[in-house]
């Protein structure tokens, strides 16, 4: 019988554990990072930085270099995405023709965790010449490119979570997230409402969810419409007919109220002879509705809300049309 290599089983077993606990220690140093940031706001000047942003009448302009410029790229992104015009430029090609995508309208954003990376230092007397507004994203207020900002927005940390402090990690996550509560920031000062984030997301599941209207989406045809005199063995046939798990209860197209399987299950509990029981006795009063007209995307948070997986649609004369139906509640 083969002999098991036990020195390489402990080896591999010791790699495994050290993995693991790079793993657990960089997630850890990042969340203290973020709790660091939150904790020591400086609130003067974010807001200063927001009011900057807020009176901009061009775009808000975002230069880095490296792991700066991709972290500028994805913060941009988020910005022109909530509400606020913006594009990422990159500072060595901004010397190339490039420097031509800036009017004196715009804002520059600046992110050197140094303060010192010379590609965005060499941008900043083009910008005081055209009178640019600019916000710096540096770990060192007091450096060139932080005393050369109108608004210093700092990357707080404590060391990167490299293990040589060198690869940047822990002040890229902290970037982000500064990009990501300016952003957040801006929506809440420019009221930016989920119909305004459908304008920019008009692609895929997000943009149909809230750029649909509630007419869009509902059944109309074979509804489980029912009077409140009729018998509860009518009720259960033309639920079943209409496959939608509830009968509508009206007078003259009129809600009245709506019958659940929940209600079959408490009306067979009581009686054995349906054709006795009339719905009126059995249907839930003041079922939950929305418009047809209404986004479906307030439809479906009403459905969140009230835990339930179905709406009775109206239309603008208050008459019963549709229903309309989640079920991932």
């Amino acid at each position: 019988m083969k002999s098991l290599d036990v020195s390489n089983y402990y080896t591999i077993s010791e790699h495994k554990e050290n993995c693991v606990a790079a793993l657990k220690e960089t997630f850890t140093q990042q969340a203290e990072a973020l709790s660091l940031i939150a904790n020591h706001l400086d609130e003067t000047e974010y807001l200063k930085a927001i009011e900057i942003v807020i009176a901009c009448t061009g775009h808000v302009i975002v230069c880095g270099m490296g792991k700066s410029g991709h972290v500028g790229k994805k913060i941009a992104a988020t910005l022109a995405s909530t509400g606020t015009p913006s594009f990422f430029l990159h500072p060595a090609e901004a010397f190339h023709g490039d420097l031509g995508m800036i009017t004196r309208d715009d804002v520059v954003v600046l992110i050197s965790n140094s303060g010192e990376t010379d590609e965005v230092l060499q941008l900043i007397p083009s910008l005081k010449a055209f009178g640019n507004k600019v916000i710096a994203l540096t770990g060192n207020e007091n450096s060139t490119m932080g005393k050369n900002a109108d608004a210093v927005l700092k990357i707080m940390i404590n060391k990167e979570a490299c293990p040589n402090n060198l690869a940047p990690t822990t002040s890229t996550t902290v970037t982000i997230a500064i990009g990501d509560a300016l952003a957040v920031a801006l929506m809440k000062r420019r009221q930016f409402q989920p119909n305004d984030f459908a304008k920019f997301h008009p692609g895929g599941s997000l943009g149909r969810r809230l750029l649909t209207r509630v007419k869009d989406e509902m059944t109309m045809n074979n509804l489980p419409l029912v009077t409140p005199e009729t018998s509860m063995a009518d009720v259960l046939v033309t639920m079943n007919q209409s496959r939608l798990g509830v009968a509508i209860v009206h007078v003259s197209g009129k809600l009245a109220g709506i019958i659940t399987d929940g209600d079959l299950r408490r009306v067979f509990a009581k009686s054995t002879d349906l054709s006795q029981v009339k719905a009126g006795e059995v249907m839930t009063l003041d079922p939950k509705v929305t418009y047809e007209t209404s986004m479906l995307s307030d439809a479906e948070e009403i459905m969140h809300l009230h835990k339930v997986s179905s709406l009775i649609v109206l239309n603008d004369n208050d008459d019963v049309c549709g229903i309309i139906q989640i079920f991932n509640i």
